[in-house]
């Protein structure tokens, strides 16, 4: 049957055609309110996903081949990996750089910050921190970032302190005071120094991210109610974390997972269970987000179980689980 052309007259076309703007305009409108007033294209930028990841004496320690330590990277789909414990297990009086190996088999960027730490990168890195903490990676569309990465003190480890549990010869400590007195003295000037550094390049007005494993749990974690349901002995604010957050960095996997009792995000360790007596599982490793405004879009953990970790890789050749977060940068 002929279709109905008598809306195609001059009066019905202009009516549609205003009905049809005034239904555009309603939905761009409610867009704008919903991206508080960006435009979706605007408000998603880049996306860039960046990693801290424990590798473990270089990936060897976990008695996986090295090839399970890329897994873990590409299952993340990271675009930058802050990297700590990059030397291999020793071999004819040598300790190989495994992070260089992994950024080579990735075909990717690699800088070797000293001290068995590096930045493994998608993009190129154009430059570093005087003192290493810090590299700048160039995006795609001519941007660069700063990315920070740290492998703070590992002893003494103060949750073990406050459990009686011996480890390194460490004195015990008996209340949240002499557990704050006992982290400030063993990774405050390194948190110092590396803030340092943040601010050197602060003025720069671009995104900042500091990546590590700090040894030590956040000051978001050791809550009064984390500690009343038992989780930790006692609620202890603690200080590197504390700091970082002082100098306008958000705890990415906190910020966008509030509740610690809900979402523990473990990542100290894969080795023991929960319950073992001689251990006490922790968020140590940590992805925080600052500088230039940053749109937050996921932060997810990355490890050997699907009740402790959002990505799942099997084997899994480390004792940390990793951290990754998407950020968008409009």
């Amino acid at each position: 049957m002929p279709e109905n052309r008598a809306s195609t007259c001059p009066a019905a076309r202009a009516t549609r055609l205003v009905s049809r703007r005034v239904f555009v305009a309603i939905c761009l409108a409610a867009l704008a309110l919903a991206t508080g007033g960006i435009p979706l294209h605007a408000a998603e930028g880049i996306s860039l996903r960046v990693m801290s990841f424990n590798l473990w004496h270089g990936g060897d320690a976990g008695r996986q081949p090295l090839a399970q330590t890329l897994a873990v990277i590409r299952a993340a789909q990271a675009d930058v990996v802050g990297l700590q414990e990059t030397a291999g297990l020793e071999r004819d009086g040598q300790r190989p750089d495994n992070a260089q190996r992994v950024a080579a088999m990735l075909g990717w960027h690699y800088h070797d910050q000293g001290d068995r730490t590096g930045v493994i990168s998608r993009y190129p890195i154009a430059g570093a921190t005087p003192r290493e903490w810090g590299v700048q990676i160039e995006l795609p569309d001519g941007r660069r970032v700063w990315l920070f990465n740290a492998h703070l003190a590992y002893t003494p480890y103060q949750p073990y302190q406050l459990l009686k549990i011996p480890y390194e010869n460490a004195p015990f400590v008996d209340d949240a005071a002499g557990a704050v007195a006992a982290a400030e003295k063993a990774r405050g000037g390194q948190v110092e120094r590396l803030l340092a550094e943040v601010r050197a390049v602060a003025a720069q007005d671009v995104p900042l991210f500091i990546t590590g494993d700090f040894n030590e749990p956040s000051v978001l974690d050791w809550t009064p109610a984390v500690a009343r349901a038992g989780r930790c002995p006692v609620a202890v604010e603690w200080p590197s974390t504390r700091s970082v957050m002082a100098a306008g960095f958000v705890d990415a996997y906190r910020q966008l997972h509030a509740d610690p009792l809900a979402a523990p995000g473990y990542t100290w360790t894969t080795t023991t269970a929960e319950d073992d007596p001689k251990d006490h599982h922790d968020r140590i490793d940590f992805v925080f987000v600052g500088g230039r405004k940053t749109h937050l879009k996921a932060a997810q953990i990355v490890g050997e179980k699907s009740d402790r970790a959002d990505i799942v890789v099997a084997p899994y050749p480390s004792d940390h689980r990793g951290v990754v977060v998407t950020v968008a940068l409009p």
